[in-house]
């Protein structure tokens, strides 16, 4: 479907990133703007897919050469 282009970093980053996100939503979901934690969702389904559509759109790779 698409092709990896996301490198190791930043995958590692867009997980911790995306997983963040999520627990505050556990810890703190009720607060009035709880619901932009689930935002982190979209980091943790990129980094866990090694694919990024935006990434594809623009023609950025951050992916080691082969």
């Amino acid at each position: 479907m698409f092709s990896k282009n996301i490198g190791g970093i930043d995958r590692i980053l867009r997980i911790v990133v995306g997983a963040a996100l999520l627990v505050g939503f556990l810890f703190n979901g009720d607060a009035e703007y709880g619901w932009l934690y689930l935002f982190g969702i979209i980091p943790l389904a990129t980094g866990l897919l090694s694919t990024c559509p935006l990434y594809s759109i623009f023609g950025m790779n951050t992916c080691p050469r082969k």
